[in-house]
């Protein structure tokens, strides 16, 4: 007998279960307090556990008396996200919360970096509580703000350096962007980024970015396009290689209707 369809409710029954008024719900999203999901319409969808979370924001609200970020605060502290493993033996959440811990570090609100970065403060929010939500290019960018690379928050260069890996026991970046999944082809402080890119149908960058050292992309399958400098285009196939400053302003997407698969290598690591 199958497991029993979770239970989702509209933003009219969240909000009276909560005690609340629907355009409560919706400033309180704008806010980064809660996050709901989206059906295949695109209508917002409340989890039991949303609607748990909306109570206990109420709670904060008008028994404490707190303010949106004293809330987020008091619910980071309360609940700080329940732990899954992931196939590396690493919470998928870690890297989320090793960026909340550097905007701490700094005394940032999240809706000062947020500004600082061009996104929303909900996607912020919920990008530190479940490493996931932000694109390649927001990625790179948040850790550019904070002086570090994404590779090593990812833990990369917490490992000792293996001279052999065998196809297929490959480290994982966190799968923070969607469709896009990065796998570490050489483990350790090395003078190369060495990683493997596989491109779900629609994978993007989100815009350009840049940083130092140099870049060698080598396409395995499918195809990317590459855009330099807002206006270099580069249609990459099989067998295809492209080699590039990385101070060069550079955007990407797979514009293959299926998987694309690349060797990608930055020297010296600044992505």
């Amino acid at each position: 007998m199958g497991s029993p369809e979770p239970v989702h409710y509209k933003v009219t029954e969240a909000a009276r279960l909560a005690g609340v008024s629907a355009s409560t719900l919706r400033l309180w999203e704008t806010q980064g307090l809660v996050v709901p999901g989206r059906s295949d319409t695109g209508h917002r969808q409340y989890s039991a556990d949303d609607v748990n979370r909306l109570k206990r924001i109420a709670w904060y609200r008008t028994e404490r008396g707190l303010n949106p970020a004293a809330i987020r605060e008091a619910l980071e502290a309360e609940d700080p996200g329940t732990e899954t493993q992931a196939s590396d033996g690493e919470s998928p959440q870690g890297v989320g919360r090793k960026f909340r811990s550097l905007r701490h570090a700094e005394g940032k609100t999240l809706e000062q970096v947020a500004g600082d970065i061009g996104i929303s403060t909900s996607v912020l929010s919920t990008f530190e509580r479940t490493s996931q939500g932000v694109t390649f290019r927001v990625l790179h960018d948040l850790a550019d703000y904070y002086g570090t690379t994404v590779s090593k928050l990812s833990g990369e260069e917490e490992t000792d350096n293996r001279a052999l890996v065998r196809s297929g026991e490959w480290k994982l970046w966190p799968e923070t962007s969607p469709g896009v999944t990065v796998q570490v082809l050489a483990d350790g402080r090395n003078m190369m980024d060495c990683h493997r890119f596989v491109l779900a149908p629609g994978a993007t960058s989100d815009g350009a970015y840049q940083h130092d050292g140099e870049e060698f992309v080598h396409v395995l399958t499918g195809r990317v396009e590459i855009v330099l400098d807002g206006h270099e285009f580069h249609d990459l196939g099989p067998g295809d290689s492209l080699y590039f400053e990385s101070t060069r302003r550079h955007a990407w997407h797979n514009s293959h209707d299926g998987e694309t698969v690349l060797i990608w290598i930055n020297t010296p690591p600044t992505f």
